[in-house]
């Protein structure tokens, strides 16, 4: 494996503005991503979890350049895209793609399969012919386990599962090196789920991709990926491979996170921890480390103060907690 990244992101950020709390008090800062440094090696699936709204979504554009950063850089190849206009983009639009989480919404009911397909051929001239284009449709629905003659059906008349398939298609029609699958199946039901993602996986041996696999379910993101980054309001708290996730979580939302989920053994015994509290409010973080008000080891008078880095506690595993060992 290269010793290169693909992407790497250093110090990310993103901040929207919001109303401020309380009335009269102008505009706030929203911080959706706050200075997230991390790296995709090729080849390898590297998962990003969290709760809902922890800045996974908005990361995964950032690294795409579908939105702009607020500071930070972000390197594709070695090579700073941070700053590219739009026109200078567009050699490297055709090497990075995204599958969405809703296969329906992403895919225009109004265009037949060939219609959607075709737009990315034409867009990055990877087709010179009208006949060259429908071979090369029909390969890329074959190759997701579908069949050519779909191409001339609309979206509605698809299952989730095959829409899904679809999206694929589509990423995959300009032939990337990078895709940013966001939460790829969990619009799909649990018996379709393992097909999609056992064709992520084939696609990936198949033709050398590398991932940026964003979900909820750490059940999957386990099966798929090599490493696991944790997110939570905005920041990586936790990065190591996913043997050491699993196996010894050090910082205590991963701990929370994994003792969350579903223990399909129902004679197993499962410890919880439950952590008290909602998730602040990214418009008015808490101070020091974020997760403090929630955390069942915080330490008055540390934790409250001081933002804690992500550093090395051993090889390959990174924690951002004061107390993390």
């Amino acid at each position: 494996m290269s010793e290169q990244p693909i992407v790497r992101a250093e110090s990310l950020r993103k901040s929207f503005s919001g109303p401020s709390r309380g009335i009269g008090r102008g505009r706030a800062e929203l911080r959706a991503v706050d200075g997230v440094s991390l790296a995709v090696m090729p080849g390898e699936t590297l998962g990003l979890v969290g709760e809902s709204g922890c800045g996974k979504s908005t990361l995964g554009r950032l690294l795409l350049r579908l939105q702009d950063p607020t500071g930070g850089r972000v390197y594709f190849e070695g090579q700073d895209i941070t700053g590219l206009s739009q026109t200078a983009l567009r050699p490297f639009r055709s090497k990075m793609q995204i599958i969405f989480q809703d296969p329906y919404s992403s895919l225009n009911p109004r265009m037949t399969v060939r219609a959607a397909l075709s737009e990315a051929l034409r867009v990055h001239g990877k087709v010179s012919s009208a006949s060259e284009e429908e071979q090369r449709i029909a390969a890329l629905l074959e190759r997701v386990g579908l069949r050519p003659e779909h191409m001339r059906r609309y979206p509605h008349e698809f299952s989730g599962g095959q829409r899904q398939r679809i999206g694929i298609a589509r990423a995959l029609a300009v032939s990337p090196s990078f895709i940013v699958a966001d939460e790829p199946v969990s619009a799909l039901d649990v018996s379709i789920q393992a097909q999609i993602v056992n064709l992520l996986r084939d696609l990936q041996e198949e033709l050398g991709l590398s991932y940026l696999f964003i979900a909820h379910d750490l059940h999957v993101v386990e099966h798929v990926s090599r490493r696991v980054a944790v997110m939570y309001l905005g920041r990586v708290v936790e990065l190591a491979t996913s043997e050491q996730i699993y196996a010894r979580p050090r910082h205590p939302y991963t701990q929370a996170l994994l003792s969350a989920a579903p223990e399909p053994d129902p004679t197993a015994h499962q410890h919880r921890l439950l952590l008290k509290g909602d998730v602040p409010s990214p418009l008015d973080p808490p101070s020091g480390c974020a997760f403090h008000p929630r955390c069942p080891i915080a330490q008055k008078g540390l934790c409250d103060r001081e933002v804690p880095a992500l550093r090395a506690i051993e090889s390959g595993h990174e924690v951002a907690c004061h107390l993390a060992h």
